[in-house]
């Protein structure tokens, strides 16, 4: 901490700051911080490690917003969250045990995926729809399959959880944003239990960091419940399509790697 400067502190403080604001509303905060703490000079593993407690703290602080709203359907949503947590955990026990290059190739699809259904779809709006899965179907796969990816990789979670929320259980823009923040937080916790049982995270930059990135999950997800699909919308649209691009512009993506062999 001490080696990092003052300025740089007060850098990755501001910028979780930025990435509580993006994460409140359409995830991917990640995308900020987490280069942030690799440019700051940490290594790989405890820059994951950190960048969970800002992450965990930005849903955390978009989660009370959201609830005490009375958007979020607690009877509902907390055995969902319970076994977003789970996950979590079991995510990031497997880390070292799956390809990396799979999650590379795989996620940057989904991401442009994501971005062109709520660029394109007309059914994308504030009002709930009819759902298509019951909330038993929807507990047992999707917070078990994106709560396992937040803890292996992350990128892209919330996005996740948001298609879900509204293409399966038809939740309007809103209330589906409320409940992905709720999950979200489960499986960044369910992660940060075993990376801090572990010693991998370095607390007090974690702390500096969170308490940026709470503030601006508060401003954010006031905005959000404010303006609803109008700013939740595009800013899905371009926080998946960044998310996309950064994974595939780096040199090892799989991607990449094809179209330098052919061409």
């Amino acid at each position: 901490m001490a080696d990092l400067g003052f300025d740089m502190i007060a850098a990755l403080a501001a910028i979780s700051l930025l990435a509580g604001f993006v994460d409140s509303i359409a995830g991917g905060g990640g995308l900020l911080t987490l280069p942030a703490l690799l440019l700051a000079g940490l290594d790989p593993a405890h820059a994951i490690a950190t960048n969970k407690v800002q992450g965990s703290f930005a849903a955390a602080s978009a989660t009370y917003t959201f609830g005490r709203k009375g958007l979020i359907d607690w009877r509902v949503t907390w055995p969902l969250a319970a076994i977003a947590f789970i996950s979590g955990i079991a995510g990031a026990l497997s880390v070292r045990f799956l390809p990396r290059p799979v999650l590379d190739g795989v996620i940057p699809v989904l991401l442009i995926g994501i971005a062109l259904f709520f660029a394109l779809s007309p059914k994308v709006r504030d009002t709930d729809a009819h759902a298509r899965l019951t909330a038993l179907t929807f507990g047992l796969t999707v917070p078990v399959a994106i709560g396992f990816y937040d803890g292996i990789f992350g990128p892209g979670a919330g996005s996740f959880y948001m298609l879900a929320f509204v293409t399966l259980l038809g939740y309007g823009v809103v209330r589906a944003t409320a409940h992905t923040k709720l999950l979200n937080l489960a499986s960044n916790c369910g992660s940060l239990t075993l990376f801090a049982a572990t010693g991998m995270v370095i607390w007090p930059l974690g702390l500096v960091m969170a308490a940026g990135s709470f503030i601006g999950a508060q401003i954010g997800s006031h905005l959000a419940m404010r303006l609803g699909s109008r700013i939740i919308r595009p800013l899905l649209v371009v926080v998946s399509s960044l998310m996309a691009l950064k994974l595939l512009l780096d040199p090892a993506n799989p991607w990449r790697l094809a179209l330098k062999a052919l061409f």
